[in-house]
């Protein structure tokens, strides 16, 4: 199989969200108000990936996601902004994701998730075409867990394999990863290279308790594992083993980890383009993670 070039592009298909954040610092109060700052932003996990490959240094990103027509331009226009180029489809039933997320003082966040337009991304919004001059694919696992959705990722998927595109695959949720079974999903990303579960993803796939056994037994399937540990770093598998483990920046002052995985993602596979091994990858990932906790939301920081 020939493979890319190592400085090729990055196509990300996945999501876009609206996200509303509510930082809170005192104990939720039931049935009455609880003093917040609230922010509504772009985000979704396909999304946040693609603008942090940007920031860490990927010169040429693509994101394929379905928006509703009332935020699409928006959304567009904020890709733009950060450096992407958008393959935005427009549905005009239903409305663009929403998420809210709960972030408390400790800057732990807790989502509630309406899927809304991003669950109906079809097989007819991928085109081939995408994957030119790409050298990697990475798909979201949110589209994995609806019909309409899985059917277009898979597509994607299948087609990138067949032009010997390497695929990378986030399992994104712990919650719906239960709901549709890790055997499923497991037979859903066969032909992926490389799994980017974080730490209760990958005991949920495995069933072993540690992160590192889980992502030395993850790796007997995929070529190559990296399971994320949040403030602890990550721990990098292939074989059947793990190969290394690399830590986490320090973060003076976390505000919010929303988005945080979606950042080590961005910065490991622009590491990754850029022709680094899979532990300096991971370094670069872990640096952008924890640039990700010191601001709101799940994109990067506007470049001054």
């Amino acid at each position: 199989m020939n493979r890319p070039a190592a400085d090729g592009g990055l196509l990300v298909v996945g999501d876009v969200v609206t996200d509303v954040v509510a930082r809170y610092g005192s104990v939720l109060a039931h049935g009455t108000d609880t003093s917040a700052r609230i922010r509504t932003l772009p985000g979704g996990a396909g999304a946040n990936v693609a603008c942090w490959a940007v920031r860490s240094g990927c010169p040429e990103v693509r994101l394929l996601a379905r928006a509703g027509a009332e935020s699409a331009d928006w959304h567009r226009e904020e890709l733009e902004r950060a450096g992407v180029r958008p393959f935005l489809a427009v549905d005009d039933v239903f409305p663009t994701a929403t998420v809210i997320a709960l972030v408390d003082a400790a800057a732990e966040r807790t989502f509630l998730t309406d899927g809304g337009a991003v669950l109906r991304l079809a097989v007819e919004d991928f085109a081939p075409t995408m994957l030119d001059g790409v050298g990697r694919l990475h798909l979201s696992g949110y589209l994995l867990f609806a019909g309409t959705s899985r059917a277009a990722a898979l597509l994607a998927l299948r087609t990138a394999v067949e032009r010997g595109v390497p695929v990378s695959v986030d399992p994104a949720s712990a919650g719906f990863l239960g709901e549709l079974g890790p055997r499923r999903f497991l037979e859903f990303a066969e032909g992926a290279e490389l799994l980017l579960p974080n730490a209760d993803e990958a005991r949920l796939l495995t069933g072993l308790p540690g992160p590192e056994s889980a992502a030395a037994e993850l790796s007997r399937r995929f070529p190559r594992v990296v399971v994320t540990l949040g403030a602890r770093g990550a721990v990098v598998a292939a074989g059947g083993e793990v190969v290394g483990r690399v830590p986490a920046p320090p973060v003076r002052e976390p505000v919010d980890s929303t988005g945080a995985g979606d950042a080590f993602t961005g910065g490991f596979l622009a590491a990754l383009l850029a022709g680094a091994g899979d532990l300096a990858a991971a370094v670069e990932g872990c640096r952008a993670g924890a640039a990700a906790v010191a601001t709101v939301g799940g994109r990067p920081p506007p470049l001054r």
